[in-house]
């Protein structure tokens, strides 16, 4: 299962991108928002890091006007990777080395067409491992420390 969320400036993309999830056949949640009304992206990338935090989704997708906003919120929640891609090469790369587990995409600067082709690469892509499996790991304790 996927966690979708966006503030209002990414409400337009974000029904885009799950139209294009259902048409896909991909199972997904939305955590809000569900209006163009104004309100604070810190809420929905919380919900959506949580729901990956917690097993309930494998992988989260947040959207708001730049995409910056949601991926600085949703990093602040311990085990996220959230990741800001507006091409496929970032998001392809972001899973291989990274193994991101939270997509951010900004809605002002990112068409619908090529947002949907990069959450398709962000979804097909698995993680390589190897000395990237070490490079997460120092990421998490780095994590672990900051917190201590």
């Amino acid at each position: 299962m996927i966690a979708i969320g966006s503030d209002h400036g990414g409400f337009a993309l974000k029904q885009a991108v799950m139209q294009h999830l259902s048409a896909l056949g991909l199972e997904y949640k939305d955590y809000g928002t569900y209006t163009e009304e104004s309100c604070d992206y810190p809420i929905y990338a919380e919900a959506v890091a949580r729901a990956v935090t917690s097993g309930a989704a494998e992988k989260g997708i947040l959207i708001c006007g730049t995409g910056i906003g949601v991926s600085i919120a949703a990093n602040k929640v311990q085990g996220i990777r959230a990741a800001l891609c507006g091409d496929c090469y970032s998001a392809e790369y972001t899973r291989r080395h990274n193994d991101a587990n939270v997509l951010a995409l900004g809605a002002r600067v990112t068409g619908a067409g090529l947002a949907e082709k990069i959450v398709d690469t962000f979804l097909q892509t698995g993680f390589e491992g190897g000395r990237h499996a070490r490079r997460v790991a120092l990421i998490s304790d780095l994590e672990a420390r900051e917190r201590t």
